[in-house]
Order: C-alpha cells, then structure tokens, then sequence
C-alpha cells in the first residue's frame, strides 16, 4: 500500500510560508550549472577548510523585519527582537505551533526543501529527544521521499541518524554540497558539556572519558566530530523542544553545533522564542482537522489530615552567601485549615512555623543550592528535592491520570480503529513533575527492578518510588485491557 500526501493543505502552507518569508531579501538559490569564480561563499552556502556550510544571514536587520511581517498576519504578539537580553542563545529561534496530529514533521521536512529551493540552504539537524520520535521521523521521511521528489525536481538528498560508531557520516554532511539531514537524539551530545571546561586543556586521560562527538579522533585528521558540524553552521530544527533543551546542559549541547538559527516544532512549547505560527486545539477542530477533543480532569480536595510540606525554591537572598529555602506548609486557622508559606534557613524548625502538630522533627540540617542538585535536609532524615513534596497527594492524582488515559485510549481504539480514526492520548502530569534543569532526575528501570517489567523503560519524574509504581501500574493495566 502506498500512502498518498495531499501537498495543498493551506494550513500546512500557511506554516511552511511563515518559515520560508522569514527570508525574503536573501539572494535567490544558484542553478546547479551555474560556477561561481574567484570566491568561497554564494547563494546560500560558504566553504571553510571542514567542508561546505550555509552561509550566514547578511542581515539581522532586516530578518526582524521579516519576522515581524510574518507575525503580522499569523495575529501573533510582534517580537520586539530576535534575541532577548535573558536568552539562554546568541543566535535566533524562532517556533511553529502545531496541534498533535496536524502534521507538524511532514512541515518542517518540507520547509527544509522549500528553504533549499528558495536560498540555497544544505545543512540541517533534527534533534530529538527519544528514540520514539526519532524513529518516526526517520518513517516519515521513507514515506515522503517519492512524494517530495514529485514536488522538488529530485534534488538529492541524504539522511541518516548520527552514530558515533560510524562518523564518516559526519564527515560527508560536513563536505557535502548536496541537502543533508542529520537526526540525532539531544542523549548522544549533552553529556560532557556544561562542566565549563576547555577541551584543548584536558589531559589525555579526561580527553578519552569524553563522548565520541566530542574527542579529537585520528580518523577524523585529528578533529573532534563537533568541530565538523560547527563548520556547516546548521540549521537546526528541534522537535518537541520542552523535551530538548529543558536543562542549563541541554541548551549548552545545542548551542556546541553552532547554529545559524533553530526551528522548533512542538504543540506544547513552554517557551515559544518568536512564535511565526500558531494552530491550536481550537482552531484544528474548527477546521475539522481533529474529529473530537475531549478533557477529563482530575482533581484532589484538599486533604489538611497529614502532615504536608512542599518545597517550591532554593536560592540566595541579595548579597548573602548561604542558600535558602521557600517551602509551604498547613496551618490552622479561624476558617479551617489553610497553606502557609514560610522561609527556610540553616536551624530552621518548621514546627515553630504552624500551630499544627506533626511538623516536630522538620529542623533544617542542610539546604543545597548546587544547580542541578537542589535539595533541603531535615533532621528526622527527610529529604525534599525542589518541588517535591511530604504528604500531599501528588502521586496518586499522576497514578489516578495515566489509569484514565491507558483506559480511555485503548477503548476509543477499539472503537474507531475500523473507521481509519486515529486517537491521541494526552497525559498533563503537572503536579511535582520535574522540568527544568535543576529539578529533574532521571530514572531508569533496570532488570533488578523485580517490580516493574518495562526492563528498558525510562521516564523523568519526581522520586524513584513514583517511577517504579507508576511503571507497574502502567504494565499492569496495559495487559489487563489487553487480556480483554
């Protein structure tokens, strides 16, 4: 069987026009014919001494300009500059909203052509934040090869997913004068960045603990494999980008590549940077392009019985040298029972900070502020990491959420898989979940973990204990709606 692409969508246009008018005033892409004397850079690409990268943008100016213009019609805030002064980058990212399900891989796959086409760009990277998405990525370009090849006159392209056992690759993206696509997961090149060290000063023995991407290697006449990439000045596309470049580690391993500017692609962005377009739940379903939304909530009462704290900051108070703490506690009050927000210190003890018992044994011992490691010790041997928190019901509402959603999805599966539908479950895990830099902690199931079965499982979230109960739950109810 052999999938049809309708190439006329006007929303998908629409969004494939807000990136290609981003640089409209660039000099138009050179026939392949057409040889350029006495010069390394033309339309659209330089040469350096690693090979051929996209040329710089000649103009910032003017692509604000541009920008703004794009925004316009997309009834979108105007951005007041292409790079904020509290952006975490030195060159422009600009987002593309797309609901779940509207196409959003097939757009930026086709904006790559379009952006070849009309300016000559060759070099692009997708970075992926899992092995899930990557692999669709990868069938989504097998499935519109024949269908982009209709569209772009068979101009030669190649893709292939970085692999630090075979870095020839990376050597024929660098040298290459044809499009290419490298895919490659943000795991494979953050791991060593953001110790703020200089590679050229390593010892030979911190040189080989290094990743592959980022060690000078013989084969590649002595570069480190990065070094390849930075030379191209990719454009680099990231997909689902609040699973990218959500740490202080992350942003620094994107910006290793050296982008001449990024493209993110995601329905959920937690920071649009210079959003061009935006199709949201609301505007997909009035144009018909999801059958049915539905939400199901659920929601805790509030539960003032047991002893609660929650850790909600950690940091330094004007010019002080030790840290602090923000936490809330429950106090009681003429009206019952109510939240309280009290401030954290080294000898700190909670218990004079309520009315309510329990809180005996809460004394401050020691607070962290290490970025990335941020945690206050107790003396009765609790431990809270930021956002965490002792006696609430954080884990059983995430718990109550994915049995709903794994239970709901696969009925409506059952429901409408003769009908060509296809259905999308969302699961917004928003209570003590960890997203950022300095509170998130990965935890992955290995064999030991006799209790839950997902052997190669991995997830981030709040404490080793909600993982392992909500992979057992997960399998557990899996295979029950299964055995149905």
């Amino acid at each position: 069987m052999k999938l049809k692409f309708d190439s006329n969508l006007d929303y998908q246009q629409d969004a494939i026009g807000a990136v290609t008018d981003l640089f409209e005033g660039l000099p138009p892409n050179p026939s392949d014919f057409e040889i350029i004397l006495d010069t390394y850079e033309h339309m659209g690409t330089q040469q350096n001494e690693l090979g051929t990268g996209n040329a710089l943008i000649p103009s910032t100016t003017q692509l604000l300009k541009n920008l703004r213009i794009v925004q316009e019609p997309n009834t979108i805030p105007k951005s007041s500059s292409l790079i904020a002064t509290d952006d975490p980058y030195s060159f422009p990212n600009f987002s593309v909203e797309m609901e779940t399900g509207t196409g959003k891989t097939y757009v930026y796959l086709r904006s790559i052509f379009e952006m070849n086409r009309k300016y000559g760009f060759k070099k692009f990277i997708i970075v992926v934040p899992s092995v899930a998405i990557r692999e669709g990525v990868l069938s989504t370009i097998s499935l519109t090869r024949e269908h982009f090849a209709g569209l772009y006159d068979n101009v030669p392209f190649d893709h292939f997913v970085y692999n630090s056992k075979d870095l020839s690759k990376v050597r024929q993206f660098a040298v290459s004068n044809q499009i290419q696509i490298m895919i490659i997961n943000i795991q494979a090149f953050q791991r060593d960045v953001g110790e703020g060290k200089n590679y050229d000063e390593l010892t030979e023995e911190e040189e080989k603990k290094l990743s592959i991407i980022h060690r000078k290697k013989d084969t590649m006449s002595g570069y480190r494999p990065v070094e390849f990439i930075k030379a191209t000045n990719p454009i680099v596309i990231i997909d689902e980008p609040q699973s990218v470049d959500n740490t202080v580690k992350a942003k620094r391993a994107i910006k290793t590549l050296n982008p001449l500017f990024a493209m993110r692609y995601s329905a959920t962005h937690i920071n649009p940077y210079n959003l061009l377009y935006k199709l949201d739940p609301i505007q997909a379903y009035d144009m018909g392009l999801v059958k049915q939304i539905e939400v199901s909530s659920i929601r805790a009462d509030d539960n003032f019985n047991d002893v609660f704290i929650r850790l909600d900051k950690i940091g330094y108070a004007g010019k002080s040298k030790t840290p602090h703490a923000k936490a809330t506690i429950h106090e009681d009050t003429n009206n019952g029972a109510k939240e309280k927000k009290i401030t954290l210190k080294q000898g700190t003890d909670v218990a004079d900070q309520t009315n309510r018992p329990g809180y005996e044994g809460y004394i401050v011992t020691n607070i962290c502020a290490e970025e990335g490691l941020e945690h206050v010790e107790f003396g009765n041997g609790v431990t809270l990491e930021l956002n965490q928190e002792q006696g609430g019901m954080g884990d059983e509402i995430l718990k109550s959420q994915i049995f709903q959603t794994v239970e709901e999805h696969f009925k409506k599966e059952k429901r409408y898989k003769d009908k060509g539908i296809k259905v999308l479950s969302l699961c917004s895990l928003s209570i003590g979940w960890q997203t950022t830099a300095s509170t998130t902690k990965k935890a992955t199931h290995k064999k030991e973990n006799s209790r839950c079965g997902l052997k190669r499982h991995t997830t981030r979230c709040q404490g080793s204990h909600f993982t392992k109960v909500c992979c057992h739950i997960l399998l557990k109810k899996f295979m029950t709606v299964i055995s149905r």
